[in-house]
């Protein structure tokens, strides 16, 4: 409980479902799942694939490159481990592989920060159990 209270943002909960994502995170890896029978990518992990329902599921590494679908810049928020970030941006990064992916924009001024720019993964080692993906401009 000691590492929880450095960080101080929530913490996901590991899962069977997850934690081979997780796992591959703290490897500084980035995977996808893709559904065997109708080869559908997603992000997030779940037992079934949302587009047919197949539970045969594959984790592909993933480059770990994309370009921003959209983004939002949140000024205010009051609670702690948030306030002390701001002005933060949050974005869903549409991935080379097709999927979508709710991450954070680091490493980038927020008004540098447009729909279609470039990007690429950073972990984020905020606990030695949980890291997080998040994504910075492309070099």
């Amino acid at each position: 409980m000691a590492e929880q209270a450095r960080y101080l943002k929530p913490l996901p909960h590991l899962d069977e479902e997850n934690r081979p994502w997780w796992e591959a995170l703290k490897r500084h890896e980035l995977y996808l799942q893709q559904c065997r029978d109708c080869s559908a990518m997603r992000y997030y992990p779940r037992a079934l694939c949302p587009e047919c329902l197949s539970p045969h599921t594959d984790w592909i590494l993933s480059n770990g490159r994309g370009k921003i679908y959209t983004f939002t810049v949140t000024y205010q928020n009051t609670a702690a481990g948030f306030r002390e970030f701001l002005p933060y941006v949050l974005a869903y990064v549409e991935l080379d592989e097709g999927c979508r992916m709710l991450t954070n924009i680091v490493d980038c001024a927020p008004e540098q920060v447009t729909i279609g720019l470039p990007v690429a993964v950073v972990f984020d080692d905020v606990t030695s159990e949980i890291t997080l993906a998040k994504f910075r401009p492309a070099p």
